[in-house]
């Protein structure tokens, strides 16, 4: 099949549409004030790697006062900085320079829950049932003779009950509040006009200061179907985040409110945009959300949760391409991010990432784990992804080769998951433990700006083997991986043909995945025993050494196509 070839020149089409994006897991990027998290003036320091690394943007996770229940996704605030990360006048410094160095930056906004701790929750805690204070969240009267059965059965994400029953000012048990996820993320309600206009206002406190765009989580998720009815599933506490038959994901109503911010996008100058995190299938639902008048990108997920086949992998590439032609959207491929195990570690051991809730789905058997195999599949997976028509999302450390942190102590885990899973759930910190920037461990591999920082002071312990991933390490070995994402990104913003544009596919075999772009450019991953490329094809850049125009199994090359 083609992507769509009838796109203007790419200095002539909104820089969204093929840019590269790098997630910055803001907590665990760089600490510039000692305290072992990191922080906004971290990132700021580090923006000249961030430029040479070859990025186009850059994506901050949440950076709100928060009390960190769930690491920022518990927003207190949203017109304000966490005082563990900086000021917002370190923010609007930042903006700035991210912007004088030729990038873009987007920041998440948190429009599903808030904090319990947000004034409106806490001004609801105190209200009477049925007042203005409750009706910005999701409070309903329980079931049963005194009411003291939950509303409906719906499970929280993280586990157990989505509801939670409050206290009321007489001191006895009273109405509950929905939570999707933690308890102390209270779900809002977005049928409420106040809550559509305080986030409207929200936008455009953020995009005064010069933001480009917005990550918006749980994007499928503010509307739930009406009356609340009980989930239909054999089992309802399965797979909270699967789309099908959840009366809480993917309802129609969420299109209303992305219209309504397509709008204020567009009032600014620069294609802002915003790109969604929703957990939809199949593709031609993910399209709805990237109609003309609604949001620009939506992660590809179902990308993001194949196998290392080449059979599965064709296949979501297909299906995500086909959807989003019809409305005139581009894909944006991405294999890591915060909240899924390292594709390191998925690739090798064939775990699912999207929905993946035990601790053997999300971890697998650390004693069949090859750390040489693993890698080289996420690197040919890097080049795979960064070939493809669109736009691509990297995760910090995914440039590094970083794969997941298997042995951190049960009495450090922070993710609300691990209690919530009745400690059978170890969670996402395995991707989110901070960067190693030297080998030296003295401020936690670098990570820190204070040398007393150890790797085990850091708010995620690091191990003790951290430094032979550093950056330090990398910078000048031309066969590590941070060096082959950078020639990948400098050749992909020299070839014209890449990014958003046409795209045709190879039949190199069935162990193969193989397509052209324009410029004679085409790229093969081969999943199966050595296969030679065509004759006179001139390699550009491959994920792993080559025996001539032999690629070896778990490679991927870039190549220029001989013209007959």
């Amino acid at each position: 099949m083609s992507a769509p070839t009838s796109l203007p020149p790419r200095a002539d089409r909104p820089w969204w549409r093929d840019a590269v994006t790098y997630q910055i897991y803001i907590r665990s990027f760089a600490d510039a004030n000692g305290d072992g998290k990191g922080d906004v003036e971290g990132i700021r320091s580090r923006l000249p790697y961030l430029k040479k690394l070859g990025i186009d943007a850059i994506w901050i996770t949440p950076w709100y006062p928060s009390p960190q229940n769930d690491h920022g996704y518990d927003v207190a605030d949203y017109m304000d900085i966490e005082p563990d990360y900086g000021t917002l006048a370190d923010a609007e410094r930042l903006i700035k320079e991210t912007h004088d160095n030729g990038m873009k930056i987007l920041v998440d906004i948190v429009p599903n829950h808030s904090s319990d701790v947000h004034v409106w929750f806490q001004a609801a805690l105190k209200a009477a049932p049925g007042s203005i204070e409750r009706d910005r969240y999701m409070f309903r009267d329980g079931k049963g003779v005194h009411g003291e059965l939950p509303p409906n059965n719906w499970q929280a994400v993280f586990g157990g009950c989505a509801w939670e029953r409050v206290i009321e000012a007489d001191g006895k048990p009273g109405q509950w509040y929905l939570h999707l996820f933690a308890k102390e993320q209270p779900d809002l309600n977005w049928e409420n006009p106040e809550v559509r206009e305080h986030f409207a206002d929200v936008l455009k406190f953020w995009l005064d200061r010069g933001v480009d765009g917005f990550r918006i989580d749980v994007a499928h998720g503010m509307i739930k179907a009406e009356g609340l009815p009980d989930v239909v599933a054999a089992d309802p506490k399965a797979e909270m985040l699967a789309p099908e038959n959840r009366p809480f994901w993917d309802q129609d109503g969420v299109h209303e409110i992305y219209r309504e911010w397509r709008k204020i996008l567009d009032s600014y100058p620069g294609d802002r945009m915003a790109v969604a995190e929703a957990w939809v299938s199949p593709a031609s639902r993910i399209a709805r959300y990237l109609r003309h008048d609604e949001l620009a990108n939506s992660f590809n997920f179902d990308f993001l949760s194949s196998p290392w086949t080449p059979t599965d992998l064709t296949k979501m590439i297909n299906r995500s391409m086909e959807a989003l032609a019809e409305v005139g959207a581009p894909s944006s491929w991405v294999f890591n991010n915060h909240d899924v195990v390292r594709s390191v570690d998925r690739f090798d051991l064939g775990l699912l990432a999207g929905n993946a809730n035990t601790t053997l789905e999300r971890h697998g058997d650390a004693s069949k784990f090859d750390l040489a195999r693993g890698t080289a599949r996420a690197r040919a997976g890097a080049l795979l992804m960064l070939a493809l028509p669109g736009g691509a999302y990297v995760y910090q450390g995914e440039e590094l080769g970083l794969p997941e942190v298997r042995d951190i102590p049960e009495d450090r885990l922070t993710d609300p998951r691990w209690e919530m899973s009745l400690r059978t759930d170890r969670g996402r910190d395995g991707c989110r433990v901070p960067l190693p920037w030297t080998k030296d461990s003295s401020g936690a591999f670098g990570f820190s700006t204070n040398t007393a920082v150890t790797p085990d002071d850091a708010w995620l312990p690091q191990g003790s083997a951290w430094g032979n991933f550093a950056a330090e390490l990398q910078e000048n070995n031309p066969d590590s991986t941070l060096t082959m994402y950078r020639k990948a990104l400098a050749i992909r913003k020299s070839e014209s043909g890449l990014g958003d544009g046409a795209m045709e596919w190879i039949d190199a075999g069935p162990d193969v995945i193989a397509f052209s772009r324009p410029g004679n450019f085409a790229c093969y991953v081969n999943f199966g025993k050595a296969i030679s490329l065509p004759h006179g094809a001139e390699v550009l850049l491959s994920s792993a050494p080559m025996n001539g125009n032999e690629i070896p199994t778990d490679c991927a090359a870039w190549v220029r196509l001989s013209v007959l």
